[in-house]
């Protein structure tokens, strides 16, 4: 009995034990929860209002390239605009110099800005007009605010067409004024359209409020190609071989169509002549001293460092190599 009484007290001291571990063990997930909770609300809230720059991180096509009055471009967009251009090279070509594109993609939002704040719609898709038709619905609707706002072509005078013909004459292989004249007014009136045109999108241009956030704008530029110094160029020209310089660009088109012709020249002949390209834009003072006037140039000197010829534009890469060998490039 007595044995049975003395136990007795143990049992309650031990309840409140068990208690306490479970009660421990259901707040540990109460206490995860509300962390959780926590953790979600303050993503929530910098994600939507204090913390535009972590929503960029997490998504960096989402970063805003320029705000167009109430409008973005964003990374994204851009990057599906630019993945539309073709040939692959120009595509290149704006990936190095991407302010291009951007000012065409702001230029393209203001325009259909206008058209909005004009009331204008896109022209209903019909088979009679398969030209109209074809355009993509936010090209329509440029093309009908433009024609709206210029419903009729300019006027040419007949004393516009007299006075280009006689500046121009020497160019019109002898040909009659009659016989020029249609050619004379299409080309004055499709110059004035550009210029009327021209007029319009500049003063959209300057009355809208475009920021361009240039950080941004490097973070999606590409390092052009490198191009030759001119210490370089003074070396060639003193190193006993015969010289090949490229005076270019690597915004002109035909400059970057030449340089994989260039690149492979250089490449089977390194031994035997030296292929250079310089820029005429950093380096203006050759441009001058060698005057370069149209691009490409290509200049060809003797192992003298004396020119002995050029051509202007592209060239054939067997033409190319059997100047070089004109001028002393051994086989």
């Amino acid at each position: 009995m007595s044995d049975t009484i003395e136990g007795q007290p143990l049992e309650p001291q031990s309840e409140p034990q068990n208690e306490s571990k479970s009660t421990g063990m259901r707040r540990k997930p109460i206490i995860f929860a509300a962390i959780a909770v926590v953790v979600l609300a303050g993503a929530f809230f910098f994600y939507f209002f204090a913390g535009q720059p972590l929503k960029y991180l997490l998504f960096p096509s989402l970063r805003v390239l320029a705000h167009v009055n109430d409008d973005k471009i964003t990374v994204d967009q851009f990057n599906k605009e630019l993945a539309k251009v073709e040939p692959a090279l120009i595509r290149e070509m704006l990936r190095e110099e991407p302010n291009n594109l951007v000012e065409r993609m702001i230029m393209k939002a203001l325009l259909l800005q206008e058209a909005k704040k004009q009331g204008v719609s896109a022209p209903v898709k019909t088979f009679k007009d398969p030209a109209v038709s074809s355009l993509p619905p936010e090209e329509a609707l440029i093309a009908e605010l433009i024609g709206k706002k210029f419903p009729s072509p300019p006027e040419v005078k007949r004393e516009e067409v007299e006075g280009f013909y006689k500046m121009y004459k020497d160019r019109m292989e002898g040909k009659p004024l009659k016989e020029v004249a249609p050619a004379i007014e299409q080309y004055i009136r499709e110059a004035k359209q550009q210029q009327v045109l021209g007029q319009f999108l500049e003063d959209i241009r300057k009355n809208a409020k475009v920021d361009v956030d240039q950080a941004q704008l490097q973070k999606v530029t590409v390092k052009p190609p490198e191009m030759n110094t001119e210490d370089e160029l003074k070396q060639a020209l003193t190193s006993g071989k015969p010289v090949l310089v490229d005076f270019g660009a690597n915004s002109c088109l035909p400059c970057r169509q030449l340089r994989p012709v260039l690149k492979e020249i250089a490449a089977e002949h390194s031994e035997k002549a030296k292929i250079l390209v310089i820029d005429v834009y950093k380096y203006q003072n050759l441009a001058k001293e060698h005057k370069v006037l149209m691009l490409p140039t290509l200049v060809f000197f003797d192992a003298k460092g004396k020119e002995t010829f050029r051509n202007v534009g592209l060239m054939e890469k067997e033409k190319i190599v059997g100047k070089l060998k004109e001028i002393g490039m051994g086989t």
